[in-house]
């Protein structure tokens, strides 16, 4: 059983529009537009409204065709994304550039890659439920940390409190021999911590190649990952997870 959150598919896109048009305006308040804060700031607003889950084609095309997008619930959703969008530029991340014009200057545009999708997920204390912060989380590859798409983004990524669990990577693309071709990558999410047990979380990204272009980041194209769980040591026993 697959379960997803419909309020996600208003939320995002229309964070992506938000931000597009600040730059499009010429931002004058000079807001970051990198994106991390954009991810942030969706983060923000999904964290403040109730989650409409589904489990079924047919339930989202009935609640497709309810007015769950009223007048009234635009607005609210505007105004949190807004807020979100002020307070994540007031608490920037440490340690983290945020010129949103920084691209992957080891890409050859023209060439066939398999354009890996931004990895997202949260992380919490398993014991009280707690979003887990002061830790560093690192994405890995046959072992190894994967290099991330620009300057941007870290790995590992250290989690901080105002983030609430939140976390995210954009791989830098792999090649590929043609376009069109189907291929499957097998990730880990690996969590040393001294007050937490050890922690891995494996899981896999089908992708199919296409022509590199230069492309900027977008909410739209993300691998969001089951909510993961830290326990402390000799505690509640875990496991590796593969979705």
């Amino acid at each position: 059983m697959e379960l997803h959150n419909i309020i996600e598919d208003i939320v995002i896109p229309k964070t992506e529009d938000i931000f597009n048009t600040i730059v499009k305006d010429g931002n004058p308040e000079k807001l970051c537009t990198c994106s991390q804060c954009r991810i942030d700031t969706a983060c923000y607003a999904l964290n403040r409204i109730t989650p409409l889950y589904l489990v079924s084609n047919r339930g989202a095309a009935r609640i497709r065709q309810e007015p769950i997008e009223s007048q009234q619930k635009d607005a609210d959703i505007t105004a949190l994304i807004y807020e979100g969008l002020k307070r994540v530029n007031h608490n920037q991340r440490p340690n983290f550039n945020h010129d949103s014009s920084l691209k992957d200057k080891n890409a050859e545009i023209g060439k066939p890659v398999f354009n890996i999708p931004t990895i997202t997920g949260r992380i919490f204390n398993g014991n009280n439920f707690a979003p887990v912060s002061d830790i560093e989380i690192k994405l890995l590859y046959n072992g190894s940390l994967v290099t991330m798409k620009d300057g941007n983004w870290q790995n590992p990524f250290h989690l901080v409190h105002h983030t609430e669990g939140n976390f995210s990577f954009w791989p830098v693309p792999f090649p590929a021999e043609k376009t069109e071709e189907q291929s499957t990558f097998e990730f880990t999410i690996r969590v040393e911590a001294g007050e937490y047990e050890a922690f891995s979380h494996i899981f896999r990204i089908p992708v199919v190649s296409e022509i590199l272009t230069n492309q900027s980041f977008s909410l739209g194209r993300v691998f969001k990952l089951t909510d993961l769980f830290l326990f402390p040591p000799g505690g509640e026993e875990h496991t590796r997870s593969l979705d």
